[in-house]
């Protein structure tokens, strides 16, 4: 007889994320290997009225980015505002000025500090006992900070849009959500985009310098005349209309300077492999490759992040294939541009001026020469400071921070798939679902071999394209690894820890006969080239083989392997095969009531009258070894299992 009394066992962490340890990746293994017994399973649940179906609280999706939720019946209990007394304040760490209104909306939630100019050593001191930190652009939140946090942080906010600041593979390793403030500074940057536009295009800047410099002269000197430096035809300038302007990223930005460009008489034309072409020409922009773009325009304004690909993606090379003479604008960010190839392109005058509010190093060496240069205009990173553009970044960052900390997935996350609040709120019981089906699976599995292959079946009466199912999968992952394992799973790190552990999960949608009200029809998860410890999950393919499905709210056992059943998710589960006959309910019953066990519910599922069945039991309390036995005991089970939901 197959019977199984022990508990589960638990495979090495080969990146263990937990609050009391940092590992590094382990190099010796690319499986799941079972170890000893230990588990730190973190229930989660939809939040479940008494009469179990679904609340109408609403309520945020906590499993999403924390380990625990209560229940609805537990926040019954108490009055809302118990919630601080109940569980302590998170803590918020704030590195770089933020606005006040973004400071209220975060001590409206949790304990702020405000450190200011911290180096990398003290950050890394402090940040062990917060759960958020919010950055600007000067604060490097390198892998050092996300080791030193030991698992504690769970967000990061950037007030402002570039994130280059921010190890986001690090961050991603460690669970940690990072998000930014993209739409509040837009209109900002895009003025600022224009303003230098216009000041390069006019020498603005050189000729206020000039005739600043002359009365210093004269003031100095005593002189009636400025000393030559009223200069008005050494500043001549160009003019905007008619001229083609580049915009090199049509994001947010890109394309509000893009709006204004044409406002001022500018042919525009646009460089950006990730924009919709109907977008483009809802704002009246040609969509055209880079090459194009950077040949045929007479200015450049650069809207693109920092990353591997457009490092120093301005070099040599791009600037000897513009059209001579061309200007060039960047609000962007500075790691774009190789400044000394900048220098060396306005040297020669291929490049006729630069006007730049971001740099390579910020601030910049002050001997540095493209600061230096006559025919460069700079600002020290003024995109987003304008008094309306900071109150609104402080109060986007601090709503998005404190969201995170909720639970919720926000709509401004920069390392985790964006799943809008729509689809969050009807996958809500199906993420729940998902978990526990995980946590069944991983509990079915014997020890020897570790879990390599993971197959999820949706059936659904939708559009399988319709279905999103990103968030499905990262509970399912969260469900098997979590239980017997230190790693902590959310959508966050889900993909990244099960690659790391050389797990393979695929995904099969598959259209039923159902109702397309609900998004998902069932869940059927199947685990591959492993043994099972209960031999009926084991289906016809080998595989062992466990479907759920929700209803009224609530997720529901569907089937065993080829066995049909109809249990609740909660609680705890006993699965016995057995002989079909009279009394075995009976009898089972007798013995876990004999041990003061309660049973929740009972049900039972057969191939065949008279054959074989399996029956399901819902107990609220953990049978002792000994109860267990005497049920293994019975003549008519053949085998049995236990297991923790």
């Amino acid at each position: 007889m197959a019977s199984s009394i022990t508990k589960p066992k638990i495979f090495s962490s080969l990146f263990v994320i937990s609050p009391s340890s940092t590992s590094q990746p382990s190099k010796s293994k690319n499986s799941l290997s079972f170890l000893d017994n230990a588990s730190n399973s973190r229930p989660i649940g939809t939040l479940i009225s008494r009469n179990n179906h679904v609340s109408q609280r609403s309520c945020p999706i906590k499993s999403v980015l924390e380990a625990a939720t209560a229940t609805a019946t537990e926040i019954d209990k108490k009055p809302q505002n118990d919630t601080a007394s109940e569980f302590p304040r998170p803590r918020i760490l704030v590195s770089e000025k933020l606005g006040e209104a973004g400071l209220e909306v975060l001590r409206g939630f949790g304990d702020v500090e405000c450190a200011y100019e911290l180096s990398s050593d003290e950050l890394c001191a402090k940040i062990s006992v917060c759960d958020a930190l919010i950055v600007r652009s000067g604060t490097k939140v390198s892998r050092g900070v996300f080791e030193a946090a030991k698992g504690k942080l769970k967000v990061v906010g950037r007030a402002g849009v570039g994130i280059d600041n921010v190890d986001l593979a690090a961050a991603t390793e460690f669970g940690c959500l990072v998000v930014n403030a993209p739409t509040a500074n837009t209109v900002a940057a895009a003025e600022h985009g224009i303003a230098l536009l216009a000041a390069m295009a006019r020498n603005v800047a050189q000729a206020d310098a000039s005739i600043k410099a002359g009365i210093r002269r004269r003031v100095r000197k005593m002189r009636s005349r400025l000393s030559g430096k009223w200069q008005r035809n050494k500043y001549v300038g160009v003019s905007l209309v008619g001229k083609t302007l580049a915009v090199m990223g049509f994001g947010k930005v890109g394309s509000e300077v893009a709006r204004r460009a044409k406002g001022l008489g500018m042919h525009v034309i646009a460089h950006d492999p990730y924009a919709a072409a109907d977008r483009a020409r809802g704002v009246g922009v040609e969509l055209v490759p880079f090459e194009q773009a950077i040949a045929t325009a007479d200015f450049i304004s650069l809207h693109m992040p920092l990353t591997p690909a457009t490092s120093k993606l301005f070099n040599d090379e791009t600037f000897a294939k513009m059209k001579k003479g061309v200007r060039i604008v960047n609000v962007a960010r500075g790691g774009v541009i190789d400044e000394d190839a900048l220098v060396r392109a306005l040297d020669t005058g291929v490049v006729a001026q630069a006007a730049l509010d971001v740099f390579t190093e910020e601030p910049p060496p002050k001997d540095s020469k493209l600061v230096q240069h006559e025919n460069v205009i700079v600002t020290p990173h003024l995109g987003a400071s304008t008094k309306e553009a900071q109150e609104g970044v402080a109060i986007e960052i601090a709503e998005a921070v404190v969201g995170a900390l909720k639970g919720e997935l926000s709509a401004t996350a920069v390392n985790a798939p964006m799943v809008p609040p729509e689809v969050l709120s009807e996958l809500a019981p199906y993420v729940t679902l998902a978990e526990k089906l995980g946590k069944l699976g991983v509990q079915l599995v014997a020890g020897g071999s570790g879990i390599k292959s993971v197959k999820v079946v949706y059936k659904t009466a939708r559009d399988p394209d319709d279905l999103d199912t990103r968030l499905l999968r990262a509970m399912i992952t969260k469900g098997i690894i979590e239980p017997i394992s230190a790693s902590i799973i959310n959508l966050v790190n889900a993909d990244f820890t099960a690659k790391q552990k050389g797990l393979r999960i695929s995904e099969e949608r598959v259209v039923v006969d159902a109702s397309p009200e609900f998004p998902v029809d069932s869940i059927e998860v199947q685990i591959s080239g492993v043994e099972s410890k209960f031999a009926s999950s084991v289906s016809e393919t080998g595989d062992i083989s466990i479907e759920g499905k929700v209803k009224y709210g609530v997720p529901y056992l569907r089937c065993v392997g080829g066995f049909s059943v109809d249990v609740s998710l909660e609680g705890n589960l006993i699965l016995c095969r057995q002989v079909d006959q009279p009394g075995m309910i009976g009898r089972v019953g007798n013995i876990l009531g004999e041990q003061n066990v309660n049973v929740s519910f009972m049900s039972v599922g057969r191939t065949a009258q008279r054959k074989k069945a399996i029956m399901a039991i819902g107990v609220d309390e953990e049978p002792n070894k000994e109860t267990l036995t005497k049920i293994g005991q019975v003549p008519a089970i053949e085998e049995f299992v236990f297991l923790k939901l």
